[in-house]
This record gives C-alpha cells, sequence and structure tokens, in this order.
C-alpha cells in the first residue's frame, strides 16, 4: 500500500541494523501503522491520541548497530502495548512522536487521568465518608 504525507517511516532492522524485515511502521498526522507480513499481510493501526506512554529501549547490540525500540502503552483495545523494533534514529522518532501524541491529544480535547494506588495502605471507600 503506498501512503503519502507521512511523517516518518522506517523498517523494522533486525540483523545488523540492516532493513531485512517485512514489518514497515508509518508515523501519519493522527495515526501510527504498523504494517507486517509477506504473503499474508496485517496492518495495525494506533490513533495517536490512545498513546499514553512511550519507553526507548536500547540493548547492547541496538547500541552498537545505531537501533532501538520504542515501547507503547495505549489505550487502544487491539494494541494496549506494542513496541516500534529495531528503528534508526530511535531519540528523533521518541521525541517527534511524543509532540504528535500530545497534538493530537490537545486537538481532540483528551486527558490523561492518572491514578495512584500505594499499595502499603490498605484504602477503603468507606474511609473516606
Amino acid at each position: 500500500m503506498k501512503i503519502s504525507n507521512y511523517e516518518w517511516r522506517d523498517r523494522k532492522r533486525p540483523f545488523l541494523g540492516l532493513p531485512l524485515s517485512f514489518t514497515v511502521y508509518t508515523l501519519l498526522e493522527d495515526k501510527l501503522l504498523v504494517d507486517s507480513g509477506i504473503f499474508s499481510t496485517k496492518q495495525e493501526e494506533i490513533k495517536l491520541y490512545r498513546i499514553v506512554d512511550l519507553t526507548l529501549k536500547r540493548s547492547f547490540l541496538q547500541r552498537i548497530f545505531g537501533v532501538g525500540t520504542i515501547h507503547i502503552c495505549s489505550g487502544d483495545r487491539t494494541a494496549p502495548e506494542f513496541e516500534i523494533k529495531d528503528i534508526k534514529t530511535p531519540f528523533e522518532v521518541k521525541e517527534k512522536l511524543s509532540k504528535m501524541v500530545e497534538r493530537q491529544r490537545d486537538k481532540k480535547r483528551v486527558s490523561s487521568r492518572e491514578f495512584f494506588v500505594d499499595n502499603d495502605d490498605d484504602y477503603d471507600e468507606d474511609d473516606e465518608h
């Protein structure tokens, strides 16, 4: 599938930083597409405003070959957690993605609500009343 007007695009680079894979990541203004497969194909679509957290991971070998993996947590039902694996310039991609996520969340007026639970205390809703 030919996609134009994308912000970023790369292939998974699992071997020596070379793009020898059938997984292609495409970042559009409002969504991230993950295309995989050669004979049977699959396209996963994640709306950017649903992304909650980004984490950059780089193993020793990934650092040697100049690639990295971005772990993503989202509010998407079909892909609550996934990874953009073995990509070039992972720092720049993570920063670009982070800014685009914030832009889309502002545009959609989506706010994230974080709840912190202290596991040491036995919290009981009746304690507040």
